[in-house]
């Protein structure tokens, strides 16, 4: 299984400045070969294949006035660019077949200098390593300073180096984890659970535990609000402008630093206290369109859940999601008499069948496991995890063991 490791770096003023030209020049060489590609698709010709696109927009463009630049940066990490423009013309070729899961994508598009997000790669052929001393050693732009918050499980084979809207330089590396040693760290655990994800609460368990919404974007409203009034006040253009922009940019990345920490936390204790977990398959992109949308996209439950997938599969654990439409919260826990719908202030009801005054939330939490079947499985029946589709967003090992840093 792979995974991305994200820490942060902090490069000197030489070394910021070497990595805007790497970020330029890896963003002019794919824009290149999106072109040569869109124009090859106009006139009708096939396209030109990556061993073409090298020798035409590397090789020959640095020994043009126009193109000398690219010489200033690794010649590995442009031809990583060419690799990855090939990667999404074949993944916007499969969506059109249909043989791609997920949701359909797009064919590339240029990138601008002007993107929130700026990024480069080295692959493992870039001659890139870190240092005994703990820096990360990158080819034309020197031994950079790393923040490691934990420790690298093995040895990365790739890293990216990302700026972020807000000016911040991290460092993901990609690792390949093995299953069997993942395993072995989990303690052995029998239990099962079922999670209804809320708004009051962000989560209520079926053993009657609530966890609390932060509502960290509710909690930041004032201060982004100054923060964009003052932004919108500047003029366009001016350094002051800036300065504004990037105020505004470092506050929602505390927001969405905030929502990430707490949900790697909960999905790592639920993972590891549980043999088996069910969620409801929720509809997150349709609730977005109500008069709850803010609360809902402030909650975060896709990427909570997200988290839940890869770690249950990564540990060994079982994830089961459960229909959208499954009556969980009109139905009795006790008797299974469906009660019929009720709207969403009703907190609190008695089932007209056996009598029992039910929470709501925690009423649904117990729906949940029944209806994956882990009530059956908690009394002895085995839990197999099953097949989820790796994830590739950033990671973490956060609660979990490590021995020593990477430094």
């Amino acid at each position: 299984m792979q995974l991305r490791y994200s820490f942060r770096l902090y490069p000197d003023a030489v070394q910021r400045a070497a990595l805007g030209r790497a970020f330029g020049c890896s963003r002019v060489v794919f824009n290149d070969a999106v072109r040569a590609r869109e124009e090859a698709r106009k006139a009708g010709e096939a396209f030109p294949t990556a061993g073409e696109l090298s020798r035409t927009l590397i090789t020959q463009a640095k020994r043009t006035p126009e193109r000398a630049w690219l010489g200033e940066v690794s010649m590995a990490m442009l031809q990583q660019s060419l690799r990855d423009v090939e990667a999404a013309y074949r993944s916007f070729f499969a969506s059109l077949k249909g043989t791609r899961k997920g949701p359909r994508v797009g064919a590339p598009r240029f990138k601008s200098r002007k993107d929130a997000r700026q990024s480069v790669r080295f692959a493992a052929n870039a001659r890139w390593k870190i240092t005994d001393t703990g820096r990360l050693k990158l080819p034309k732009i020197g031994e950079v300073k790393v923040k490691w918050s934990r420790a690298l499980p093995v040895t990365p084979s790739s890293v990216t180096v990302i700026k972020d809207a807000a000016g911040r330089h991290f460092a993901s590396f990609v690792i390949d984890t093995d299953p069997a040693a993942d395993q072995a760290r989990m303690p052995e655990s029998d239990r099962t659970v079922g999670i209804d994800l809320g708004l009051t609460h962000f989560a209520v368990l079926s053993d009657g535990s609530k966890i609390d919404s932060p509502r960290f974007l509710r909690r930041a409203e004032k201060k982004l609000k100054k923060a964009q009034r003052e932004l919108c006040r500047k003029q366009k253009g001016s350094k002051n402008r800036d300065k504004a922009r990037l105020k505004v940019a470092r506050a929602h990345a505390e927001v969405a630093d905030a929502r990430r920490e707490f949900h790697h936390q909960l999905s790592t204790r639920l993972i590891s206290e549980n043999q088996g977990i069910a969620v409801e398959d929720l509809s997150v992109a349709g609730l977005a369109r109500t008069r709850l949308a803010k609360s809902v996209r402030d909650a975060g439950w896709a990427s909570f859940i997200s988290m839940l997938e890869y770690k249950a599969q990564r540990y060994g654990r079982t994830l089961v999601k459960i229909g959208r439409f499954e009556p969980t919260s009109q139905t009795c826990s006790t008797c299974g008499v469906k009660d019929g719908p009720k709207p969403l202030h009703v907190r609190e009801w008695t089932c007209r069948a056996c009598g029992t005054l039910h929470d709501r939330d925690h009423n649904a939490a117990i729906n949940v496991k029944v209806a994956a079947g882990l009530a059956v499985s908690a009394c002895g029946a085995p839990l197999r995890p099953g097949a989820i589709p790796a994830q590739r967003e950033e990671t973490g090992s956060h609660g979990f063991p490590t021995g020593h840093r990477a430094a």
